[in-house]
């Protein structure tokens, strides 16, 4: 069992300088030039997502921690006791303390996130405020397929997800329903999953949250460009680069790119990337749904839907999932 201040293990199956530097070069090669938004979570750039949530214009953060202290009781109630949660892109660990809190005797928390030093740290400061709580944290890409652990004392037969902040809106529909669906088979029968959602609402909002007057997205997005000078020896200067974010209605999505300012190359090692002045690196998308919507991928994807919490304005929502028998 876990005792103050320590870890029932460690599991790193973080992705390799070769696999970062692969996906950066495939990108970059790409007709349209693209990054892989899960690399933007190293040290720095989860430390600026953090300061991210903190912003004014920034509300599914601050949203969903409402609605999460407001109905944790009920959730917790339909989890059960002695529930073992798995908590996909754990980051800080601030909402999942709002769970352990309401439920009855949970048996252990496997965090997985993709920065490895972040995840220990959180994981470290999570266990000291509940000291007997077996944690397992797993540094991985949690996109790709991997195992779960066996932990000691951890004896319940099934698992509840947990995968809040609207994460899955990196995805396209169609990659959303297969992560869920992967997730269902991880988590195995008879599991549950709580899923946070962003909800359509007006551009206006969605704009303004994605280009914080304080520009720290903008900051979080050009350390991408950083962190492949930094590991990849890349070139790129971030002065050239300027952050956009723009609200694509055909597709329901956020679109974030970094726009080159002026006509440039750049290398990354030995590889040589051309750009006009203009064009754009595509580095995340964030769609927003409606409550039908998602609840149809979540059917697609094996999952039955049976309870959703919201806020009274309808900016975002919480929803729980059960895996179809």
């Amino acid at each position: 069992m876990n005792t103050h201040g320590s870890l029932e293990g460690f599991h790193d199956l973080s992705p390799s300088t070769a696999e970062f530097r692969a996906s950066v070069i495939n990108g970059l090669s790409s007709p349209r030039k693209n990054l892989p938004c899960k690399y933007f979570y190293d040290t720095e750039g989860s430390r600026l997502f953090d300061k991210i949530c903190e912003q004014p214009e920034y509300y599914p953060t601050r949203t969903e921690y409402s609605i999460l202290r407001r109905h944790n009781v009920d959730i917790a109630e339909h989890i059960g006791p002695q529930a073992t949660l798995v908590e996909f892109g754990s980051g800080a660990g601030i909402k999942i303390r709002l769970l352990l809190t309401a439920l009855a005797h949970p048996a252990a928390y496997i965090p997985v996130d993709i920065a490895q030093e972040y995840l220990l740290t959180a994981a470290l400061d999570l266990s000291k405020h509940f000291p007997t709580l077996c944690i397992a944290p797993i540094c991985a890409d949690y996109t790709k397929p991997f195992r779960l652990p066996t932990i000691a004392g951890a004896t319940t037969a099934t698992y509840t997800g947990f995968f809040p902040g609207s994460t899955i809106g990196n995805f396209t529909p169609m990659e959303a329903t297969a992560f869920l669906s992967r997730t269902r088979h991880l988590l195995g029968a008879g599991s549950m999953m709580i899923v946070g959602i962003d909800l359509l609402k007006d551009e206006t909002i969605l704009t303004k949250a994605y280009n914080d007057a304080a520009g720290i997205t903008a900051a979080f997005n050009l350390n991408l460009l950083a962190r492949i000078n930094r590991e990849l020896q890349g070139t790129f200067e971030l002065s050239q680069f300027a952050h956009k974010a723009v609200w694509n209605d055909a597709l329901s999505r956020i679109e974030m790119h970094l726009v080159s300012n002026c006509r440039q190359y750049v290398f990354v090692g030995n590889h040589r990337f051309d750009f006009t002045t203009g064009e754009t690196i595509h580095t995340e998308n964030s769609y927003k749904y409606s409550f039908e919507q998602f609840r149809h991928l979540a059917g697609q994807a094996g999952y039955d839907p049976i309870a959703c919490w919201t806020d009274s304005n309808k900016l975002f929502s919480v929803h729980l999932l059960r895996t179809l028998q």
